[in-house]
This record gives structure tokens, C-alpha cells and sequence, in this order.
């Protein structure tokens, strides 16, 4: 027996909601705007620099005696430390230690400066619990599992290099689906990515998990699961169109979208459970960006039938000389 989520053969009037659904858009955008312009976004070390250390967690250490030997390092200002477990057979607690840029001292650019604070704390760390049986450098080799430092100068070019990334996959999307469809499909299509993102990255500023890399990693992600949605909606609406040349265009892509919800449900179930599954087990280092594919998700599900919908609907398309037909249960030839 097949496992269905939808009833086959339903007549929801989708776009009957459609102006409810875009007063709540619009009310979630400008409230992710407002988030943005007042909180912004809580920077990861990729985008704001600082460095991030792991280290086995030693037996008998709480998370406040790793920052004291963090700050005799000579470390000034937030200083974070997380508990996190390593993945594999030789599976190991861990202490995950980050903090911020340090300010350069005399003599050093910023660049030197994160690197040397870096170095400062890994030599702090490993005189304080390193094993006092091995040598200096065997010592840190059994504490220290990572180690990296970004400068600010860095950092600023992998936020630039994100941003980048965001937007030259928006442009080509709408580029493609131009080509593929019409351009009001486009534009429905882009608009609705955009909301994703905006809504995405609102959420970020209000829960105030670490935005980084992995985010913008998440965020692609979400745009192109966003993207796969509206695609299938789409290609069912010009499909329709075509056959029912007469009938309303809000009817038709009613139709569209209650012939493809099934799958549409079934896709997003199956994969929010395998999120839902990083988000609970998957530690710290992931929950960020799990909890931001899980949103998007969501949301974008939402937006491919209500957001990209509504502006197809708002441009109009050309629906070509096909036959004219009629279809039971919607009015409207």
C-alpha cells in the first residue's frame, strides 16, 4: 500500500488565501528586516575572525578552569567554550574554545596578532593539561584535536565570498527558468527564494545562532530545495494552462498545486526527519546550520505555493492556442 499524505483527486482553493498569505509574508519580511537593522547577526569567527580551538576534555576540568587558562593567555573578550563529542569509533568528549579578534599588539598587524593569540592559548592549554609524561610537542598533539585562526581581513573576504555565492545562484536560477518557462515565471520563482533567504536569515538574528559558513552552506541548500518546489508547481501550472486554456489561472494553478502535494508533502517530510535528526544528535558544531535547513524547508514549501503562486498570478502568463477544456469541480470557462 502506497503511503499517501494528500488525498488523491482534491479541489482545495489554494489562491483563495493567497492575500492572507502575502499580509503575512510581507509582515515576516519587515520583521526580518527590523531584526536585521537593530540585533544583526550573531558572526561566526569565519565572518567576525577569532579562532576556535578543540581540545580532548581533560578528566576532572570544568568549562570555567579551561577559561581561566584561556585568559592568562592574555585573551580579552568573549571567550566561549562548548562541549562537543567527536564522531567515529574512537569517539572522545571535547572542549571547543572560541573567541573573537584580539587587538594587535605593538609590532603585529591583525592578521599576526589572531595567529600569535592562537598560538598563546594552544601553549597555555598544553602546559596546563597536557600529559607532563610526553614532550612539549607530543603533549599538544594528544590535547589539541584542531586548531584555526581567522584574521578580520580574511574573514571579510569569505563574507563577501558568501554574499557572492547567494547571489550569482539567484541570478542563474532565474536566468535558467526563463529560458525553461516564461519570465513571469521567473520572477515568481526568484521572489520566492528571496523571501526564503530573508526570512532564513531573520530567524538567525532572533534566535542568535552563530552565523558562518556553514550557513551560507545551509542557505544555498535552502535555495535550491526552494527552487526544486516551485519547478515541479510550475511545470504542473503551464501543463494545466494549456489544457484548460479558459478556465482562471487562480484555478489552474489551484489544480496544479493539489495534483503535486502529495509529493510535495511526502519530499519535505522525509527530509525534516533527517534534519530533526542533526539538530537533536548531530552536536553543537551542526545545530546551527541544521536548525536553519529546517526553517527553510518550511518555509519553502510555504513559499512555493503561496509566494511564487501569488506573483504568477499578480503578471499574468501567456497561455498559447491550445484546445479549450473543461474540468469538473472548478468553475470559471
Amino acid at each position: 500500500m502506497l503511503l499517501r499524505l494528500w488525498p488523491e483527486e482534491t479541489k482545495v482553493a489554494f489562491m483563495s488565501f493567497r492575500m492572507i498569505a502575502v499580509i503575512l509574508s510581507v509582515s515576516a519580511l519587515l520583521a526580518s528586516a527590523a531584526l536585521l537593522a537593530t540585533r544583526g547577526l550573531n558572526l561566526g569567527i569565519d565572518f567576525a575572525g577569532g579562532s576556535v580551538i578543540e581540545i580532548v576534555e581533560p578528566e576532572g576540568v570544568t568549562p570555567g578552569d579551561v577559561r581561566e587558562i584561556v585568559e592568562t593567555a592574555g585573551i580579552t573578550g568573549d571567550i566561549v567554550i562548548n562541549s562537543a563529542r567527536s564522531t567515529g569509533e574512537n569517539a572522545t568528549d571535547l572542549e571547543v574554545i572560541r573567541f573573537k579578534t584580539q587587538e594587535p599588539r605593538e609590532g603585529e598587524n591583525a592578521e599576526a596578532a589572531q595567529q600569535n593569540a592562537n598560538n598563546r592559548v594552544r601553549a597555555a592549554l598544553t602546559e596546563a593539561l597536557g600529559d607532563p609524561n610526553l614532550s612539549a610537542e607530543e603533549a599538544e598533539e594528544a590535547l589539541i584535536r584542531s586548531s584555526a585562526a581567522v584574521g578580520p581581513k580574511v574573514s571579510g573576504e569569505l563574507l563577501q565570498a558568501g554574499i557572492t555565492a547567494l547571489v550569482t545562484a539567484l541570478a542563474l536560477m532565474m536566468v535558467y527558468i526563463s529560458f525553461r518557462f516564461q519570465w513571469q515565471y521567473a520572477v515568481g520563482a526568484v521572489a520566492a527564494l528571496f523571501h526564503d533567504v530573508i526570512l532564513t536569515t531573520g530567524i538567525f538574528s532572533l534566535t542568535g545562532f552563530e552565523f558562518n559558513l556553514a550557513t551560507i552552506a545551509a542557505l544555498l541548500t535552502i535555495v535550491g530545495y526552494s527552487m526544486n518546489d516551485t519547478v515541479i508547481v510550475f511545470d504542473r501550472v503551464r501543463e494545466e494552462a494549456r489544457k484548460y486554456k479558459k478556465l482562471e489561472l487562480s484555478k489552474v494553478v489551484d489544480l496544479a498545486v493539489n495534483a503535486t502535494m502529495s509529493r510535495t508533502l511526502l519530499t519535505s517530510g522525509t527530509t525534516l526527519l533527517a534534519l530533526l535528526s542533526i539538530f537533536l544528535f548531530g552536536g553543537d558544531v551542526l545545530r546551527g546550520m541544521s536548525f536553519g535547513l529546517i526553517f527553510g524547508v518550511i518555509v519553502g514549501t510555504y513559499s512555493s505555493i503561496f509566494v511564487a503562486s501569488a506573483v504568477l498570478l499578480f503578471l499574468g502568463i501567456d497561455r498559447g492556442d491550445k484546445p479549450k477544456r473543461e474540468v469538473e469541480g472548478f468553475t470559471g470557462v
